[in-house]
Formats: structure tokens, sequence, C-alpha cells
């Protein structure tokens, strides 16, 4: 009689060794388990191990198995490669029992997943360095902490994280991910992260769509304390029946004049003298459409009486969910080009044309749109007042809709590119692309000669500054 018994962490590589050792062998003469479910009465030693070859949709079937809590998992996958080489087409047979069973359990494992990528809520650490630090806790019904690791890394790399659940904690820090099998409890509540994304999720919260028993389905109760926004569903579900008359009850109101909405925006704007009495008074802009859907205003930072102006497009997926410009993907590429140029971001104002973030929801994904004329109009007396209160030696203008909002034409970026103009308000201009633009490049050649064009635009900063 066999007993192996398989690690929390890199299950899958020790069932394949096992497995390889043991497909010969009947299922009645093995004890599969975990390593934490305690040894066997049985510990004969394995077999030497002999090549396999199974088919790929086994391989797929096999691998979420291991995920399987109790250990059945296992034993189901060792029963199904001990039958493969007699039974040709066994997984497409749903009648029989150990296949059915299989299914079951993978169809079990795929939505709890699902779950984990859809329920985990990070919320802000303390912590220095240039990378803000993320935690979130949550409880599987199986262990798929290793088969989820991956889509964490791929959604949030551009953020240090950990992911703690009650027995093992993801932790993602410069670019590197490491597992470890730690028993852990949850964590206290509060956080000034989760007050916002509950406040936020409060706010687009539709009463007429509300359907609690289709709600209920897609987020089983068991999973709303993870969440912080379920604090406020109770309330949400038992005010919805009267909000829903009040909303059909509202007239729209009319549009204003476009010339009334651009005094209100300058009567607005004009008022504060100091950048961050304009921050907050840009926290409440109403002024365009974008502001319904964006999570907050995206302001711009840095020193007060900064020489440079980093002027950028508009706030990203990253920057609307963290509140900072260049917070993202583009914004590390920045910093990193910026640095190799000599160019010290730290020493720099950076803000964006457009304060909200614009996007078309495909999914779970938000994807970017480009801001339109509209959008940027209304968001240009923002950036016309941080101009005047740092009234810097240089503006750099990143992208056609910062150049469009500095200079009223954005046509013509990239035979623009390198030289220098002048802002609507006479500040000097210095015209490149935006570093999206080269994250977008597919080929690897072209991406490279552009980011040496760009490295050399932001290089002439200095000399622009003593010319």
């Amino acid at each position: 009689m066999f007993a192996p018994r398989l690690p929390r962490l890199g299950t899958e590589i020790a069932w394949r060794d096992a497995a390889r050792r043991l497909a010969h062998v009947p299922p009645s003469e093995i004890d599969w388990g975990w390593e934490d479910a305690g040894a066997s009465m049985f510990d004969a030693p394995l077999p030497e191990p002999r090549a396999l070859t199974v088919p790929k949709p086994f391989a797929a079937l096999a691998r979420l198995l291991m995920a399987e809590r109790t250990g059945r998992g296992f034993t189901l996958a060792h029963a199904l490669l001990h039958r493969l080489p007699a039974e040709r087409g066994l997984l497409a047979n749903r009648a029989d029992p150990q296949v059915a069973e299989a299914e079951r359990i993978a169809k079990e494992i795929r939505r709890d997943l699902h779950k984990m990528h859809a329920f985990v809520r990070f919320r802000e650490m303390p912590g220095q360095g240039a990378r803000r630090r993320f935690a979130a806790w949550f409880e599987p019904d199986h262990r798929i902490e290793e088969a989820v690791a991956d889509f964490f890394v791929n959604r949030f790399g551009d953020m240090d994280w950990a992911i703690v659940t009650p027995e093992v904690t993801i932790r993602y820090e410069g670019r590197r991910v490491d597992l470890a099998a730690v028993a852990s409890t949850r964590p206290a509540e509060g956080d000034p992260l989760e007050e916002l994304w509950t406040t936020y999720y409060s706010n687009i919260f539709n009463p007429a769509r509300l359907k609690v028993d289709a709600m209920r389905a897609e987020m089983p109760q068991k999973y709303w304390r993870n969440l912080p926004e379920a604090r406020a569903i109770p309330a949400l579900i038992a005010g919805a029946r009267g909000r829903v008359p009040a909303m059909q009850a509202a007239a729209p109101r009319p549009a204003r004049p476009p010339a009334e909405a651009a005094q209100t925006v300058e009567t607005r704007v004009a008022r504060p003298d100091t950048l961050e009495a304009l921050r907050m008074a840009a926290r409440g802009c109403t002024l365009c459409p974008l502001h319904a859907q964006a999570t907050q205003t995206v302001f711009g930072e840095g020193p007060p009486d900064a020489p440079v102006v980093i002027v950028g497009e508009q706030p990203g997926d990253t920057e609307d969910l963290a509140g900072r410009p260049f917070a993202g993907p583009a914004g590390q590429l920045f910093d990193a080009v910026a640095a190799e140029a000599g160019l010290d971001r730290s020493a720099c104002y950076v803000t964006n044309a457009v304060k909200h973030f614009k996007f078309v929801q495909k999914g779970k994904r938000r994807l970017h749109q480009r801001p339109g004329t509209t959008e940027i109009r209304a968001c240009a007396p923002w950036l016309e007042r941080e101009l005047a209160l740092i009234d810097p030696r240089l503006v750099v203008a990143m992208g056609a809709t910062a150049l469009q909002a500095l200079t009223g034409a954005g046509e013509g970026l990239l035979a623009r590119r390198g030289t220098v103009e002048r802002t609507r308000d006479g500040h000097p201009l210095l015209i490149t692309v935006h570093p999206s633009y080269l994250l977008r490049l597919p080929n690897p050649a072209a991406r490279a000669r552009e980011t040496d064009r760009f490295r050399a635009d932001l290089a002439r900063v200095s000399d622009l500054l003593v010319s």
C-alpha cells in the first residue's frame, strides 16, 4: 500500500511526480492525502518514475483537481490516469461516475477561482518607498492560492501587495511573487480606501435594476465579509423601492448653454489662490459627464514652485483608483526613462489635461477611451490655473490631448514632437509623445527606437532650463 502525501505548496508538481511512479498501480492500493492531514499507517516506498503521455484535456482537468480541499481530487485524477490507456475517449464519457465527479469538482474550483478574482479587495498599508503597498484578506473554499497567483500578478503588477488567506500568504514585492504556507487570521476592519470604494459603490448602485436573487447567486453572502461595500448593501436594498419612484418623478435638467457652463468653470477655478485649495475645488467638479463614472478627480502633484510641469493626457485605471497621476504602467515607464534622461520626477509637477478617467466597460475591465474636445475644454481652466499658480519655466506636453489643451491644436503630434512652442498663456512648451504610445507599439524594434527618441526629448529639459 502506497500513501503519498502532497505539500500545501508545489502540489501539482508533487502530484505529477508521484503519478509517474504510480500510474500503473490500481487506485485501491493508494492512499492519497495532504501533508497536513497526518501520516498514513501505510508508507511503502514509491516505485521508480515511468514515462507518461496524457491528452491535453486530462492535464487541464488534473490541474484543477489538485486544488480540491479534501484531497479527493488527487484520488480521482489518479483513477482516471490509471484508466486512460485502456479506455480511449474516457474523458468524453460524461455518464461515467468518476468523470462526472471530476467535472463537478473542477466546476467548483473554477467558480472558486472566479469568486477570488472578483471579490478580493485591497486596502492600503503604511510603508516607505516609491511603490505603494496594499493587502487583502480572502477565504477561498478550496486551496486555489497557487492557481490564482498569476492572475493578480498580471492585474496588479504595478504595485506591491499581499493576499492573505487562512492557510497561505501570496506576496508580490519588487516584481517578485512569493507564496508561504502560513496560518493567518482575519485582520481588523477599517481603511480609508475601503470607505472610498463603499461610497463609490453606493453612488453607482441603481435601484431600478435591483434583482436580489440574481445578485445573491452571483455574489453569495458568504463572500460579503470580504467586501467593504457589503456593509452598504442591506441599506441600499431596503431603500431601493422608495428611490425608484423618486428617480421616475425627477425630470431631467436641461443642459446649460456653453457660455453659461464656461462662465461657471471660470468662476470655480479662478477663485482658489493655492494649489491645495484648487485641488479641493476640483474634487467636486461635475462640469463634464466624466465625473459620473470615474472613482474620483485625479489632480496634479509635485512642488508648488516646480520649474517644470509635465502634462499627460488623462488618468488611467490605476490612477483612477489610487487618486494619483502617473501611477500606472505608463507612469512607471515615464519614471524609468526620465531617470535615464537625468530628469528627476520628484522635482517636477505632474498632472493631466483631463482630470477624470474616461473608459468603456468590457466585462470586468475598464478600457481607456481618448477624451473628446468637450471634456478637454471643460478641464482646461483647471490646468490653466495650475500653470498660473506654479508659473513654471518649462511645460512638457506628452500626447495629443495635452497638446490640444495647452495650445488649442493637438494635430500633427509626431511632426511637432521635440520642438518648443508656447502655451496659450505664454509658457515655453516642449512637445513629446505620451509613454502609453510606447507601450502600445507591438514591434520590439520600433518600441526601442521610439523609447530612445522619448528619452532624447526628456533629456532636452535640462538644456532648455538653462537657455
